[in-house]
């Protein structure tokens, strides 16, 4: 259980480190466009935009911070101009994925902690138990 909640909390900070890699990236080399929301979703939203060049751009894996968005609006993003791919919400930045991060963390130790105390507590009780049993006998 320790082993599960450790793994999925630094799963969790891993997420934010990438975001904020992301981040650097797209700082380093920006773009900006104007962009059509085509799809929205909590966890990905798909856009399309044009570069200067006059190419039209689709990222397959969608926008960065896609939350409360909506088909048909139109918003400005940021992305590499390296990496066309690597676009994200203007003005959004890997600050949005620090609350979520720390609530899945929070989430899994508040189960995770009174588990291990409770399997600790039933493995003590059971060799007593045992003793009981055989004393009766």
């Amino acid at each position: 259980m320790l082993i599960a909640a450790t793994a999925i909390s630094a799963l969790a900070v891993l997420l934010v480190l990438a975001a904020w890699r992301d981040d650097m990236l797209i700082a380093s080399d920006k773009g900006v466009a104007s962009a059509e929301v085509l799809s929205a979703g909590r966890l990905r939203s798909a856009v399309t935009f044009v570069t200067p060049d006059g190419v039209t751009r689709n990222p397959r894996l969608g926008v960065l911070y896609p939350t409360k968005l909506t088909a048909g609006e139109r918003i400005n993003v940021e992305y590499s101009l390296s990496d066309p791919e690597l676009v994200r919400v203007a003005g959004r930045d890997a600050r949005v994925a620090i609350v979520p991060a720390l609530s899945v963390i929070v989430v899994v130790w508040l189960i995770a902690l009174p588990t291990v105390w409770l399997l600790r507590r039933l493995r003590r009780r059971e060799p007593l138990e045992s003793v009981e049993v055989a004393r009766s006998a």
